[in-house]
This record gives C-alpha cells, sequence and structure tokens, in this order.
C-alpha cells in the first residue's frame, strides 16, 4: 500500500525546485526573500488539498503557481524540460514580438494579484484530446472546473514534468488575447514547446487542462 499524500512534505518539494532552478534570482530576490514569500501557502495548501489522491502523471493535487508579475513567460518557458531530459522549453515563432503580454486570464477566472498562488485539483484534460478547446471548453465548465492559464501551464510542467508527455498534450484554455488563438504546450525537438492552435480546431495529441475554480492567493 503506498504511503498516504503528505500535502506539508509536498509544499516543500514544489518550492525547493523553483530554488534549485534558480526562481529567486529571476525575481531579484534572496533565497531566504522567495521562500517568505511563499511561505504563507504552505498551510493553505495543507487544507485545500484535504481528500485529494497522492500525484500522478496527468493529475495532480495542488501546484504553487508563480505568476509573470514575479518572473516573464520566457524566462520560466526556459528552464522547464522533458522528464528525464534536458532541452530547455521554448516559444513558438509564431508569437510576435510582445505577444505574450496580451494573454490573460479569461474573465471566468478569479486569479489572485500578486506574484504567486496555489491551484487545486489540475489535470491535463487528455479526456479532451482530438476536440476542439471550444468543445473542451464545455466539457470543462460542466464537471465544475475552469481552464488553465499559461501561468499555471508553466508551473504544471515544471513542478512536474512528466504531465507533459507524448500525445498526452494540453491547451491553457484560460489564458485568450482577444482573438481565437488559444496557448498550449505541447513536445518539440525533444523539449516543452509553447504555442498557440485555434479555438475551433483539434488535435488528435493535444487536450485542455483543467482545475478546481478556487485559487488561493497570498494576502
Amino acid at each position: 500500500m503506498s504511503a498516504p499524500f503528505d500535502a506539508e512534505t509536498e509544499f516543500d518539494r514544489q518550492l525547493d525546485r523553483l530554488v534549485q532552478l534558480g526562481y529567486p534570482a529571476l525575481a531579484d530576490l534572496t533565497e531566504a526573500a522567495f521562500r517568505d514569500l511563499v511561505a504563507p501557502l504552505r498551510a493553505r495548501a495543507v487544507e485545500g488539498s484535504a481528500g485529494l489522491p497522492a500525484p500522478t502523471e496527468p493529475r495532480v493535487p495542488f501546484l504553487l503557481v508563480t505568476t509573470r508579475d514575479l518572473i516573464g513567460v520566457e524566462a520560466r518557458l526556459e528552464l522547464t524540460t522533458l522528464a528525464g531530459k534536458r532541452k530547455p522549453g521554448f516559444l513558438d515563432r509564431h508569437y510576435a514580438e510582445d505577444d505574450l503580454p496580451r494573454f490573460d486570464p479569461i474573465k471566468e477566472l478569479e486569479v489572485p494579484d500578486g506574484p504567486a498562488y496555489l491551484l487545486f485539483d489540475v489535470d491535463r484534460g487528455e479526456e479532451f484530446r482530438n476536440l476542439a478547446p471550444a468543445t473542451a471548453m464545455e466539457g470543462i465548465t460542466a464537471q465544475g472546473r475552469l481552464p488553465l492559464t499559461i501561468d499555471e501551464g508553466l508551473a504544471f510542467i515544471t513542478l512536474y514534468p512528466a504531465a507533459l508527455a507524448s500525445n498526452r498534450c494540453f491547451s491553457l484554455v484560460g489564458s485568450r488575447c482577444g482573438d481565437k488563438r488559444v496557448p498550449a504546450l505541447w513536445i518539440s525537438q525533444g523539449a516543452p514547446k509553447l504555442g498557440w492552435c485555434w479555438y475551433g480546431n483539434p488535435h488528435t495529441w493535444l487536450g485542455s487542462a483543467s482545475a478546481r475554480p478556487e485559487r488561493s492567493g497570498l494576502e
């Protein structure tokens, strides 16, 4: 029998990984200041993940999400890798210069202000493979869930690299910029790639990631 899920230990593991990747320096903080910044979220991780199962490749109980208010998207993307690989993640060339800041959380999401927050019961949404994001969005909301943003998708594959796998990639319908593009994370050249697809187009290898609606931020 597997050991019960320990949310405190998992929070510490996620925080340690961000520190090891160099997040404090990217945020222009000391390691101690970075740890102190997110420390209030530790107890909320325990409370919010109560009753949720231990992490698996497709689904995890919570994520410690850092935002572009703290560190830019491309800087965090370059620190992602596939499980067991070393090639850094990269941005699709079809993003125009200064395009990424235009992708904001959709109005249905209540994303906390600030540099970091918690996201609960996160799933890469492989059940929505070969469905257009528009159709997947209907299925996600019917389950009482909401889609992930770019920041949340990056947190997912940073903290759980195995979540991004061959034919198990995912759209991030929670970030939009007013047109029909939907950001997505997939594999290209042996590394994670942040690209975009059309809201009405399905792909056999691309699902749509989702999570519980509630997000817990710093106060």
